[in-house]
């Protein structure tokens, strides 16, 4: 497998009384599609720039197959990186701009056009050689600078936001095209973007930052459905949170007072995270439950088991349709500042059921083995 690993120890970074990285520490496997997923400020850029040069930390190691890079320039470190800015050269033409890496490193002319060629028809840029950047769109300048920054056939690629100036369904396309880049040529790629769906759509591993800290690491299926805290629930895609007390825990199932929504029930995953093994009555948790594993109809749904689901009589407060689903915001009867989100995806027309309107009257339910249990709390 073709890239590098990279390993991040204990990185600290101070900008005067600022503290932009707190003790983070991180692998990144040879060869994967790595994400830096978090806010605005939460430290993911600044990470980036230690790893390819541009910042020093305070503290910590950053080591490439072992190697301490440290001590060693941007222009050493064998990794390149792609700004959200793309950086070109605006008086050079499409092929000198992919074509500059490989004069400076005083190539042959042949070599030069051949890899320089090889890249462009990577990066679907033949027949665009002779053009300016300023004749060219938003997603072809983006291929030229994945084309430049490829060139020189790096161990490590950094990705800095590099979709973020174009707009919705431009991005999709290019995000579709640089996984498909990443898949052919195989090396490691780290990328930054506060953007949940562009991480959990290409990335083999995620580490999500917040506050200068990484909260969790795991690949898109556990950092979207096995959150580490209330942050990262509430940060990837949208949740439904249920505080309560613990009165019951029998096998897996563990019976949760939560005081707005009375006896809720949640099932416990083998090997769940330390922490969350030990529970015991009178332990206060956190319950997550994504919008989209909440049914919601116009009439009570028969045959529900009351052991393994939870069932709540409600009233529709808001409606959104975006063609493929509807939002439904409910209010939970007899419940004050009880509001709870269902997602309903339109599979097709005439299954819909009865149309589900505002201010109606509704059933949701769901369940206990689509609630996670989140957080555990000092009693």
């Amino acid at each position: 497998m073709k890239g590098s690993e990279v390993r991040i120890e204990d990185i600290d970074k101070h900008f005067g009384d600022f503290h932009a990285l707190k003790n983070v520490s991180v692998d990144v496997r040879k060869g994967e599609f790595f994400s830096l997923l978090g806010p605005s400020g939460c430290g993911k850029t600044t990470l980036l720039r230690i790893i390819a040069g541009f910042e020093t930390p305070s503290a910590g190691l950053v080591s490439i197959d072992g190697k301490n890079i440290l001590p060693l320039p941007p222009n050493k470190r064998h990794v390149n990186t792609i700004f959200q800015n793309y950086a070109l050269f605006p008086h050079l033409s499409v092929f000198e701009n992919v074509a500059f890496p490989l004069r400076i490193k005083k190539l042959g002319r042949k070599e030069i056009i051949s890899k320089a060629e090889e890249y462009l028809d990577l990066t679907k840029l033949a027949g665009q050689e002779d053009k300016k950047p300023a004749q060219l769109s938003g997603g072809q300048k983006q291929r030229v600078a994945i084309a430049r920054a490829l060139v020189n056939e790096p161990d490590v690629l950094l990705l800095d936001e590099p979709l973020s100036a174009l707009d919705a369904k431009l991005r999709q396309h290019m995000l579709i095209e640089l996984d498909t880049i990443h898949d052919k040529i195989g090396i490691t790629f780290i990328y930054v973007t506060h953007d949940q769906q562009e991480a959990l759509s290409v990335s083999d591993h995620i580490a999500v930052m917040n506050e200068g800290r990484i909260v969790q690491v795991g690949n898109p299926t556990e950092i979207y459905e096995s959150p580490a805290n209330i942050f990262v629930a509430n940060f990837i895609g949208e949740a439904n949170l249920f505080h309560g007390t613990v009165v019951s825990v029998e096998n897996d199932m563990v019976q949760v007072d939560s005081s707005r929504f009375g006896i809720l029930k949640v099932t416990m995953e083998p090997g769940d995270r330390e922490g969350l093994r030990d529970f015991k009555p009178g332990r206060k948790v956190s319950i997550t439950v994504r919008p989209e594993k909440i049914n919601i109809s116009r009439e009570k749904p028969p045959d529900l088991s009351e052991e393994i689901f939870n069932c709540f009589p409600c009233v529709v407060d808001e409606v959104i349709y975006n063609g493929f689903q509807s939002k439904f915001f409910v209010k939970i009867l007899d419940c004050e500042n009880s509001t709870v989100k269902a997602f309903k995806q339109h599979m097709s027309y005439y299954s819909a059921g009865p149309e589900i309107k505002w201010q109606d009257s509704a059933w949701i339910w769901w369940n206990a083995d689509d609630g996670y249990l989140v957080e555990v709390h000092d009693a």
